[in-house]
């Protein structure tokens, strides 16, 4: 039985179609019914995953990978269709929401694995590995707003790693930080898949699908175009970005 199922998913959002840039424009167009164009970012998008599968998501730019990973985890919801999951699942997407700049690292960890389903004994006992792998041990006690953006995607991407459940969701994790540390998050993704986790990426690195993702899915313009192994997708994904 498929541990995640997706059935012919759709979404389209309501976009302005007339631009205000000045106070004036928005003053003049105060009374003014707003008008709006639809724009469909997924259509009839449909694929099934067994416990412990691996799939990646290739497309261009606008093509509705992200969206579908946020209605996958729960943040969106379809306006047709059924995403069905028989298990936990773990969002690694937009980290760092949340963060509060005043705070050092320690309390951020905190808040941060909390909101991802950690309990407090958890947090704590993971904290020191958490800021080893994010090479942060030095700036535990550094309020956030000193760190860097890097050092801030480090601490996000290690807390998520530590906060795991079943399924992972993951949006681009081998983009962030040095090579250093994005050979550990290679290491730490091979641990969970090997552990009998079930994975889906969302990547442009055409190495990354092609090394990491037995099974893969090409999308563009909202729709699932090629479905096959890694390699095969990765190929045509170059070939869809260099047409002739």
């Amino acid at each position: 039985m498929a541990v995640i199922e997706v059935r012919d998913v759709a979404k389209q959002f309501r976009i302005p179609s007339v631009r205000r840039d000045t106070v004036r424009e928005h003053a003049l167009d105060l009374f003014r019914p707003r008008r709006f164009e639809t724009l469909q970012v997924l259509e009839s998008i449909s694929f099934d995953l067994q416990c412990g599968d691996t799939i990646g998501i290739m497309g261009r730019n606008g093509c509705g990978k992200s969206t579908l990973l946020r209605i996958i985890a729960g943040i969106y919801r379809p306006d047709r269709g059924l995403v069905t999951s028989l298990a936990p699942i773990t969002p690694i997407l937009e980290l760092g929401i949340g963060w509060n700049p005043e705070l050092d690292a320690i309390d951020n960890i905190c808040l941060l694995g909390l909101v991802m389903g950690m309990s407090l004994a958890e947090v704590r006992a993971a904290t020191d590995d958490i800021l080893a792998f994010a090479e942060l041990e030095r700036f535990a006690n550094v309020k956030l707003q000193h760190y860097s953006s890097g050092m801030a995607s480090r601490l996000a991407y290690s807390v998520a790693f530590k906060a795991v459940r079943d399924i992972l969701v993951l949006d681009e994790i081998f983009a962030v930080g040095d090579a250093g540390f994005r050979a550990r998050c290679e290491r730490r993704y091979m641990d969970l898949r090997d552990a009998g986790h079930t994975i889906i990426m969302v990547s442009h690195d055409p190495r990354i699908v092609s090394t990491f993702c037995p099974r893969a899915l090409l999308l563009d313009g909202g729709r699932v175009i090629a479905d096959g192994t890694g390699a095969d997708i990765a190929r045509q994904y170059l070939q869809l970005l260099t047409p002739g």
